[in-house]
């Protein structure tokens, strides 16, 4: 997310982007312990390598306009706000003050521009809502059910259209005009696994930066 007032989308087209020392004073984002903010520097880590993770973690901070707090829809408003002039943000806090009727939300979202980061190289990182079964789950049978129905194309349109959530299934036919609106980008294809691998060294990481 970007202030349509203070930043060009040609100066955040990239994750490597917010570490530029252009940024300095201008990006908001929420707490470095949150496992959204482990996720993506477990993309990178796994992406580029841990010296080359910790340096973006350093550019990162190096560029706070305020200290990390508050969740995705206060890094929007911020934006907004003049606050900061740029900002990370999971695309279903977006899509949610896409379809506010709220003018307060309207006025927000007029101010703010959007940019799918690393659509030349990587792909933008993906989050996901995802589920499993334990090994000693006492109704296996049931738990195979439900899982069976998220991935059903009732429950994945519900999540698209309910949650502002792309569904995994690709053949599933949404019906939400914020989606429709933020169009289609490329994705990040590392294995969630991979990401998995990589949490405990982020969260190292992103301390020793100073990325609170």
């Amino acid at each position: 997310m970007y202030s349509k007032a203070a930043i060009k989308p040609g100066e955040v087209q990239t994750y490597d982007d917010l570490a530029n020392p252009r940024l300095k004073g201008k990006v908001c984002v929420r707490s470095g312990s949150h496992p959204y903010n482990l996720s993506l520097m477990a993309s990178i880590i796994a992406h580029q390598g841990e010296d080359r993770a910790e340096a973006w973690a350093r550019g990162m901070v190096a560029n706070f306009a305020r200290a990390p707090k508050g969740g995705d829809t206060d890094q929007i408003k911020a934006v907004a706000a003049g606050e900061c002039g740029v900002a990370l943000s999971n695309s279903y806090y977006v899509a949610r003050l896409m379809r506010s009727t709220k003018p307060e939300d309207v006025e927000v979202m007029e101010k703010v521009g959007i940019v799918w980061p690393n659509q030349a190289t990587t792909g933008t990182h993906i989050n996901v809502s995802g589920g499993g079964m334990l090994k000693t789950a006492p109704h296996k049978e049931a738990a195979v059910k439900f899982l069976e129905y998220l991935a059903s194309d009732d429950a994945q349109r519900y999540f698209a259209d309910g949650n502002n959530e792309w569904p995994v299934v690709d053949s599933v036919k949404v019906n939400n005009p914020a989606l429709e609106a933020l169009g289609k980008f490329k994705a990040d294809s590392l294995p969630i696994a991979k990401l998995a691998m990589y949490q405990v060294k982020a969260q190292m990481i992103l301390a020793r930066a100073g990325f609170k």
